[in-house]
């Protein structure tokens, strides 16, 4: 475990950020970095760059930016890669996925053309409603592998690079559950050797990310890194990993209500949620294998905030519903509903109506940056395996075996800057506050 006041090495040099997946989230992500770097735009909805972390007692009026005071790297340093099965460079994906504005891409369009896509290790089988030319070809996953490590190396030596993060913003894979051949590194090698069929394309990307000491995020519900064999390649080469979903729309709405509810013993009857969408996670979601990675995701939310074990009367008989339409009109403005049966005082009932129009890559991209960077600080910390304090941005955190997972937003964040706090070696903060009456 890593000691309170570790010594964190200095950000020095180039921050290499490989991301698997150059549709909307990577594209929107990349275009706003440069907007940022060129002063064009804003930072909004990034901790990392607009946060602030209170230290010591209220009376010390300590609160610097969370950038001021972890020594995280520069958006400067960051130079950018990834993989696609589609060869539109990072301009003419980002014009497909109409997320951001002409006159925002046009102003980046000289960078963004320059940043072209990998060929992707791909395989349709994992991902149905989706294909594309600019595909890997090799006679094993194994070999894909040993491709993907021989671009990632090619990436570093060609851009200068000191440091990397891997972070993945490719398609939700069909559901897989975990396999024999995922409890240990040899029987997980064996295995995609053998080209076997629970060994995921994700799957192939963490192997090479976590193999060459690059620390990997898995943005999507993807099994991917979450699994026996690639935990223990992450500590045996002692690299940072994270997962799993990005939490942007719906699930964030839900982990800043549920804890409401419960904090005030509101009951509830039944929570019915739907969304349309129409990018491209909107029609792999149309894919029934799919969704169920991502309905599993979706679903645990609500018993772990909730703890229906714990309150019976209050939350023992939840009907929770989640439904992902593709309505290929909205494109990236996803749009999601959601209907709350609540009860209160001698069970009276009472509902809440949510109506979210929100836009999913501006939800994901400040999230993509942080993680980036924070997953670069704690590999530069000695902080490696499962990084749960960074459970806040996800929708499935992972978490050491045995223990269930914190959805609480709140929680969620102050365990971040608890974290941080640790890091630096200040006291917690508990809130307590009972000194501030003797």
């Amino acid at each position: 475990m890593v000691q309170k006041g570790a010594q964190i090495a200095e950000p020095r040099g180039k921050l290499g950020v490989l991301i698997p997946g150059l549709g909307a989230v990577g594209t929107t992500f990349i275009a706003g970095v440069e907007l940022i770097r060129r002063g064009i735009a804003k930072p909004y909805g990034s901790l990392t760059q607009m946060g602030t972390i209170r230290l010591g007692k209220r009376t010390e009026n300590r609160v610097p930016r969370i950038k001021d005071f972890v020594p995280l790297a520069e958006l400067d340093d960051l130079v950018f890669g990834g993989w696609d099965i589609f060869e539109d460079n990072a301009y003419e994906s980002a014009k497909k996925a109409g997320v951001l504005s002409d006159e925002h891409l046009e102003q980046v369009r000289d960078f963004l053309e320059n940043i072209r896509p990998m060929p992707a290790a791909f395989d349709r089988n994992y991902v149905r409603r989706l294909d594309g030319p600019n595909v890997k070809k090799a006679k094993t996953k194994y070999e894909l592998a040993q491709q993907l490590m021989e671009d990632i190396a090619r990436f570093r030596d060609a851009n200068g690079i000191s440091r990397m993060v891997m972070i993945w913003c490719g398609s939700t894979e069909i559901y897989l559950t975990p396999h024999e051949v995922h409890q240990d590194i040899a029987s997980f090698e064996q295995a995609m050797k053998e080209n076997h069929a629970a060994i995921a394309p994700s799957m192939l990307y963490a192997y090479a990310a976590l193999s060459m000491g690059v620390p990997f995020v898995n943005g999507a519900p993807n099994l991917t890194v979450d699994i026996p064999a690639l935990i223990a390649l992450a500590k045996e080469k002692r690299v940072p990993i994270a997962g799993k979903d990005y939490k942007t729309g719906q699930t964030l709405m839900k982990t800043i209500i549920a804890p409401g509810l419960k904090a005030r013993l509101l009951g509830l009857h039944g929570w019915f949620s739907t969304n349309i969408l129409g990018n491209r996670d909107g029609e792999v979601l149309d894919d029934p294998e799919s969704f169920k990675t991502k309905e599993e995701s979706k679903l645990g939310v609500l018993e772990y905030i909730l703890q229906p074990q714990l309150y019976p009367e209050l939350y023992g008989n939840i009907y929770h519903k989640v439904r992902i339409n593709y309505y290929p009109p909205r494109g990236d403005n996803k749009e999601g509903w959601d209907n709350l049966d609540i009860f209160g005082w001698l069970g009276y009932p009472m509902q809440i109506k949510i109506d979210f129009l929100c836009r999913d890559s501006i939800l994901a991209a400040p999230l993509v940056l942080d993680l980036a960077l924070f997953m670069d600080l704690a590999q530069r910390a000695g902080m490696y395996g499962i990084q749960e304090w960074l459970s806040f941005y996800f929708k499935s955190p992972m978490t050491a075996p045995g223990l269930y997972p914190e959805h609480d937003l709140f929680i969620q964040l102050m365990k971040l800057k608890n974290t941080l706090r640790y890091l630096r070696g200040e006291e917690l903060i508990t809130h307590l506050g009972l000194e501030y009456y003797d």
